[in-house]
């Protein structure tokens, strides 16, 4: 059992290396148009609203695949679960902000 979980977890990180690889190469790639980007504008209490940033699928896959390689993958899958979903790329880019914003305590 403790080396199927092992295996496990191996793969999910080789996943996590590819969708980083992906998104760099996205990156690095000026004539692809950047899908996913969504603006979400979050109200501050006692400020000016000011306009937040968009996020995309492959920016947030890097952030999110840098945390599970500093030892965080499983806090990263917790919180995609905590969003209702398994995968990244099945999260509403709407909520990217505050994925990413639950990400950076990690």
């Amino acid at each position: 059992m403790r080396k199927t979980k092992l295996l496990l977890d191996v793969i999910s990180n080789m996943r996590s290396l590819a969708d980083s690889l992906e998104a760099a190469a996205n990156m690095m790639c000026d004539s692809q148009p950047a899908p996913n980007t969504v603006s979400v504008e979050v109200p501050t209490v006692g400020e000016p609203k000011a306009d937040t940033p968009s996020y995309t699928l492959e920016e947030v896959r890097a952030v999110l695949s840098k945390k599970s390689a500093e030892g965080h993958g499983a806090q990263i899958r917790e919180l995609l679960g905590k969003y209702g979903h398994n995968r990244l790329s099945d999260i509403d880019p709407n909520d990217y902000p505050a994925l990413l914003a639950d990400a950076e305590v990690l």
